[in-house]
Parts: structure tokens; C-alpha cells; sequence
């Protein structure tokens, strides 16, 4: 079993224990991911970029980064479930794909953008 299938089962199990499975229908799931999302882009918000890592290497505030990361992992695997999307090969597969579109002999050192 995958780190990530383990995840899964690990938060549908937390899900169920408490029967909130009724609440987390994919809408809801997707707008306290979001939520997650802005509660970490606070904590960057005003921290200029050439800072941030330097800023966020400070264990304290490492940590705090790690929590929303954390939250937003854990909606964004419960989406997944959901869905019924395998979501470590979807992302192997986006992965796989940005490979093929964004060869590194055409794009290194270069923002890529969407056409």
C-alpha cells in the first residue's frame, strides 16, 4: 500500500468515526480546501519572496506552514476518495504530461505560462 492509499484510509476512517462523511460531499470538500489554501497564503501574504525561505526556516513558523499544508493535504486526499480519483496516479500522470509539454531543454530558466 502506497503512503498516499495508506492517507486515504486513514482520513476516511477519521471521516466515519464521526460520521461526518454526510457533510464532506465533493462541493464542501472543495470550499474547506480553498479555505485551507487562504489560511496558508496568509501566512506568506506580506512576506516578501526573496524572504520566504529564510522566514519560514525558523522552526516556529516552519511548523505553522506545515499545519495549513497539512490541512490542505488532508481535504484535497478526502476529494480525492470521494471522487474515486487515485490521486497518486493522477498526479504521476500530470507529472508525466508536464514532461512531454514543457521539455527542459526548451524551458530551463524560463516561467512557464498557460496559452
Amino acid at each position: 500500500m502506497t503512503e498516499i492509499a495508506e492517507l486515504t484510509a486513514a482520513v476516511r476512517e477519521f471521516s466515519r468515526e464521526r460520521d461526518w462523511e454526510q457533510f464532506q460531499d465533493p462541493k464542501s470538500l472543495v470550499l474547506a480546501l480553498v479555505g485551507e489554501v487562504g489560511e496558508l497564503a496568509e501566512l506568506f501574504q506580506w512576506v516578501p519572496a526573496d524572504e520566504a525561505v529564510d522566514r519560514f526556516a525558523v522552526p516556529d513558523r516552519r511548523a505553522r506552514a506545515g499545519e495549513e499544508m497539512a490541512d490542505v493535504l488532508v481535504y484535497l486526499v478526502r476529494l480525492a476518495d470521494v471522487l474515486g480519483v487515485d490521486l497518486g496516479a493522477a498526479a504521476r500522470a500530470k507529472l508525466a504530461d508536464s514532461h512531454r509539454r514543457f521539455p527542459s531543454a526548451d524551458v530551463r530558466g524560463v516561467a512557464p505560462h498557460k496559452p
